[in-house]
């Protein structure tokens, strides 16, 4: 595999900016073949939120598989991959994932990237979190994936949402092992500020 190759997953929670925007960093980055798929509620979100069409988005990736096609190949351990991201994860998802359901074909690539031992990150969306979520995000973290709800962050005072999104996709990345140019890292308070005369580091 000479390229990095990555799947993409949109499931029915509100954030489909999150994926849609992946996959423009991920064109925009290169080297990176991403192949995409997306539930029927995914869809529904991403007409919804951003009023993007289904043709619009699938140009996006390389490869575009249908939910469910389980013979697709990312349902099996042997087509290497670099890693998954459920972005975003419905909590239906993570309860399919949690508990090995592999239902559907995002259920059975991310079951499949667990098994392999490879990078999973859920982006898990809901509010308020009811004991079942919990359990399910502390069931999914425990077979190896990495839960990161796309929580807002404040500190770097980001202007705009598109700003707020490209941060945490930037972290997502991150968390992939892709170079990426969304979100810097962080340089800590002082990097921002005058040192302090009486500091032995100024």
């Amino acid at each position: 595999m000479s390229a990095k190759r990555l799947i993409v997953a949109i499931t029915g929670a509100s954030g489909a900016v999150h994926g849609v925007r992946l996959l423009e960093a991920l064109r925009e980055i290169g080297g990176v073949e991403t192949h995409l798929v997306v539930t029927p509620a995914g869809w529904l979100n991403a007409e919804q939120e951003l009023q993007r069409r289904r043709p619009e988005i699938e140009a996006l990736a390389d490869v575009v598989h249908g939910v469910r096609e389980v013979g697709a190949s990312i349902a099996s351990g042997s087509f290497a991959t670099d890693g998954m991201v459920v972005a975003p994860c419905s909590m239906r998802t993570l309860a399919a994932i949690a508990h090995g359901l592999s239902d559907n074909l995002v259920a059975r690539a991310a079951d499949v990237t667990l098994k392999e031992r490879r990078r999973l990150v859920l982006m898990v969306r809901e509010t308020p979190l009811n004991l079942a979520h919990l359990r399910n995000m502390v069931a999914a973290t425990e077979m190896g994936a990495i839960v990161y709800p796309p929580l807002p962050a404040f500190y770097q005072r980001a202007q705009t949402i598109a700003e707020q999104v490209d941060h945490t996709c930037g972290r997502v990345l991150d968390l992939l092992g892709i170079a990426q140019g969304l979100s810097p890292s962080w340089q800590g308070i002082a990097a921002q500020r005058h040192p302090d005369p009486g500091s032995t580091h100024a």
